[in-house]
């Protein structure tokens, strides 16, 4: 009995709770019309397909965020001149120029040495060594009796025209004696004391030919030496040399008369030199041509076989630059991609010129003005290949007879670059191939593999959205 009056109580609860709940509604006057929509949420209107049968094959379109998380980046193309610093390793050389050869031109030995070594600075005139020459005897002897007899010949202004001969021949063989002792090797400081005291001098005197650095010394006490040995070599290092190993691609920077800096690693210390008028030597082993710069060498710092920096300041014509991680080289072409807006990037072929640092020079696809892909490119070039991949499946692609590339048809078709042929239909990717068709179609057909099929109606693939992860070239 009680379980039945508990029962009875809930149901009542209920119903009356109803009650209150529909008369509350009716006073609210809260209704929804069919046609009412305010309070009910939109559904996302899907965005209008984008028209790109205008656009090359490849084309492929990648919304803003999913750009930003792949790394693309876009950069507007410019140009103008470049300037760039080419920087090369040089090797100090002396000026051959400025190279003395001492060599013996008698037979005879070393009969006195003096402290100077390889590698010591000397001045010219200065005495290295001293040596004996049977050879010198007679050549002595016939100076100091040519000097002997022009004492005796004094000249007063009254010798008869016979006297004034014999004077003019005494002054001759003077001159020829001097020569004589010069030939075989004595210096003119020598002769000319010999001339001044009248004495006998038994050893001959090696001295320097100009202020320099000794290169080779051969000489020691009591040596035995022979006609055309070598005694020394002394080099003037005011000024030197610096070989530097330039490719060909650079060469053409290093014009004669062109400055360059030569600097010494790890120090603060910097040379100006210039490029010489000599021609470069080309080195078949390294494919390289040897460049040779002058600088002068105040101080004596830059020494033969020193290794030192060279840098020369290069400015190009003005030229369209990119940076080189732009364009994509596959070895068979090299591609950049042309941002198109609203996320579309289109392939493009160009070709290359110079490379200077960083950049590379775009020699024919681009102007300036337009936008391209600056990184990320590989990706998008995935992207790319995924396109052409659907286009070659939903999509015909035909030979243009003329430029042997693969054409669109629908691009084709909506740009005019179409002609039948004797019932074939060939499909052109510019107005120049075809008006080189126009010109002689008969030279364009005798292969059969240039007809093309006509078009099929299927419609434009639709670039291919990055959804998911990227795939990669492979």
């Amino acid at each position: 009995m009680r379980n039945f009056f508990y029962i009875v109580v809930v149901a009542m609860l209920m119903a009356g709770s109803f009650v209150a709940g529909s008369l509350h509604f009716r006073q609210s006057g809260t209704k929804i019309k069919a046609d009412d929509t305010r309070n009910v949420p939109k559904q996302n209107s899907p965005e209008p397909e984008e028209d790109i049968s205008s656009m090359l094959p490849g084309t492929v379109r990648i919304k803003p965020e999913r750009q930003s998380m792949i790394g693309v980046r876009v950069g507007t193309v410019e140009k103008g001149a470049v300037t760039h610093t080419i920087r090369l390793l040089g090797r100090v050389a002396a000026d051959e120029t400025r190279i003395y050869t001492i060599n013996a031109t008698v037979d005879g030995w070393i009969t006195k040495t003096l402290s100077n070594s390889t590698g010591s600075y000397v001045r010219k005139n200065e005495v290295l060594a001293a040596f004996y020459s049977p050879e010198f005897l007679s050549a002595v002897q016939a100076l100091l009796y040519a000097l002997s007899s022009s004492d005796r010949v004094r000249t007063t202004g009254r010798e008869t025209p016979a006297q004034k001969d014999q004077v003019v021949q005494y002054n001759i063989n003077l001159q020829q004696y001097k020569d004589s002792l010069k030939n075989l090797g004595m210096g003119d400081l020598q002769i000319k004391k010999m001339i001044q005291t009248r004495e006998w001098m038994e050893n001959v005197d090696i001295t320097s030919p100009a202020d320099g650095f000794i290169l080779v010394r051969n000489v020691s006490d009591g040596l035995r030496f022979t006609k055309g040995s070598e005694m020394y070599r002394i080099a003037d290092l005011s000024r030197v040399w610096v070989l530097a190993d330039v490719y060909e691609t650079e060469v053409e920077a290093f014009q004669p008369g062109v400055e360059a800096k030569v600097a010494l690693p790890y120090q603060k210390k910097v040379y100006a030199a210039k490029v010489s008028e000599v021609l470069p030597v080309f080195d078949p082993t390294t494919r390289t041509l040897k460049v040779r710069l002058e600088a002068q060498n105040p101080g004596f710092l830059l020494r033969p076989d020193m290794f030192v920096d060279v840098e020369v300041q290069v400015t190009y014509p003005p030229a369209v630059m990119v940076p080189a991680d732009a364009v994509l080289n596959s070895g068979l072409k090299k591609t950049v991609f042309i941002d198109r807006g609203k996320g579309f990037f289109e392939p493009r072929e160009v070709k290359t010129g110079r490379h200077v640092g960083g950049q590379v020079e775009i020699v024919e696809g681009l102007e300036a003005g337009e936008r391209i892909v600056t990184s990320g490119n590989f990706l998008v070039d995935s992207e790319s290949k995924l396109q052409l991949s659907a286009q070659g499946m939903y999509t015909t692609l035909s030979k243009d007879p003329v430029c042997g590339s693969e054409v669109s048809q629908v691009k084709a078709e909506k740009t005019g670059r179409r002609i039948v042929y004797q019932g074939k239909t060939y499909y052109f990717d510019s107005d120049e191939c075809k008006q080189k068709f126009e010109k002689s179609p008969g030279r364009y057909t005798e292969k059969p593999e240039q007809g093309a099929t006509p078009p099929q109606q299927t419609p434009p693939p639709k670039p291919v959205e990055t959804k998911g992860h990227v795939h990669g070239n492979g």
